[in-house]
């Protein structure tokens, strides 16, 4: 069990820029819940690091903490504590923090990518790793759940992208597959110069989100094979995710000028139609036995390969699922209300959700 006040300190990371992860954290089963904040702490104290300090020293610190980790002595941090208390209890394979670590090095050496088969081998490893983590702490090892568990990490990584482009630009980052910009007659060197938009950013952008919409498809299956008291949580991140890019598309690709949101409303709407579409015995999408995506495979074999034993599946009653979902909602619209009153913003709720309104 994770020592409380180590959990505690793994939230109060976490709430601070994954607000949004925390709120639909709450759709979990506690155990499960718990274990994922770990997780996510662990992953935002690295990524933190190397943002602060992108050098080989940096990553070797990362990889003694996770040697530590996986020794049964970490370094004296709650992520790195909490961490191995779920390591140990869930049987979590380090092939898959050792790819989430390589993806961290990709990002500290500028690494270019070229195809789309090269993002989604970051994305693989940035997110997909993360995926199949997730897989693990409710419970499933099938290679078929955890290929889709795989697909919406990578599918969540492409939304960010896609959303980010701008912001990525002007830290002088570029995400998109380059052979995409050229084919639509951009020079990727040249564009990040001068960051603008254009209808033929636009269409890289929307192909971009054509991926990541084929592969949140895929995924239907995958949470139909997850424990029942588990799907409302993750079809809901599925489709908070997916909304992004549906945002960059409403304002015609544009994710230079202004950054793509989806407001607390609208999260609202999407998450009673996801929990309630997550109780339902088939949610769609192709057969679970589909392929792993190439770049993902090596995240599937690490962790299907690994026999364990089989762990607590987690049951609610459909009436406390209902009930985390309304805690959920009004969550979000707290959130909501702390941002526009952040940015000088009057707001007013009614039944189209959050409407901003010019102070």
């Amino acid at each position: 069990m994770i020592a409380p006040a180590d959990l505690a300190a793994c939230k109060a990371l976490l709430a601070d820029g994954s607000r949004t992860f925390l709120a639909a954290s709450h759709l979990l089963p506690r155990a499960v819940r718990d274990a994922a904040c770990a997780l996510y702490a662990f992953c935002r104290v690295a990524d933190d690091a190397i943002d602060r300090d992108a050098t080989a020293d940096a990553m070797d610190s990362l990889r003694a903490r996770l040697d530590g980790i996986y020794a049964g002595h970490p370094f004296d941090h709650a992520a790195d504590r909490a961490l191995a208390v779920v390591v140990r209890d869930y049987g979590i394979v380090r092939a898959l923090p050792e790819a989430l670590l390589e993806g961290f090095a990709w990002d500290a050496e500028g690494r270019r990518f070229e195809t789309l088969e090269d993002l989604n081998d970051y994305a693989a490893r940035v997110a997909g790793s993360v995926g199949a983590m997730m897989a693990l702490l409710m419970g499933t090892r099938g290679p078929g759940a955890l290929a889709r568990a795989c697909d919406l990490g990578v599918a969540m990584q492409l939304s960010n992208i896609a959303r980010d482009v701008g912001e990525d630009a002007r830290m002088g980052r570029l995400y998109l597959p380059r052979q995409w910009m050229r084919d639509a007659g951009l020079d990727p060197d040249d564009w990040l110069v001068r960051p603008l938009h254009s209808a033929a950013l636009g269409s890289v952008i929307r192909r971009l989100l054509d991926e990541a919409d084929r592969l949140y498809a895929r995924v239907g299956s995958g949470i139909a094979k997850l424990p029942p008291s588990c799907r409302p949580g993750i079809n809901a991140a599925r489709c908070l995710y997916a909304a992004i890019g549906h945002e960059v598309a409403r304002r015609d690709f544009d994710a230079v000028s202004r950054r793509a949101y989806v407001s607390a409303g609208r999260k609202a709407r999407l998450l009673v139609g996801s929990t309630s579409g997550a109780l339902l015995p088939r949610l769609g999408g192709t057969r679970g036995d589909d392929p792993p995506l190439r770049a993902t495979a090596f995240l599937v074999d690490a962790a299907a390969d690994r026999s364990v034993d089989a762990r607590k599946t987690f049951v609610w009653p459909l009436q406390v699922i209902g009930a985390r979902a309304v805690w959920t909602l009004e969550l979000f619209e707290r959130l909501e209300r702390q941002d526009l009153a952040a940015s000088g913003m009057r707001w007013n709720l009614g039944s189209g959700g959050v409407r901003e309104i010019a102070p």
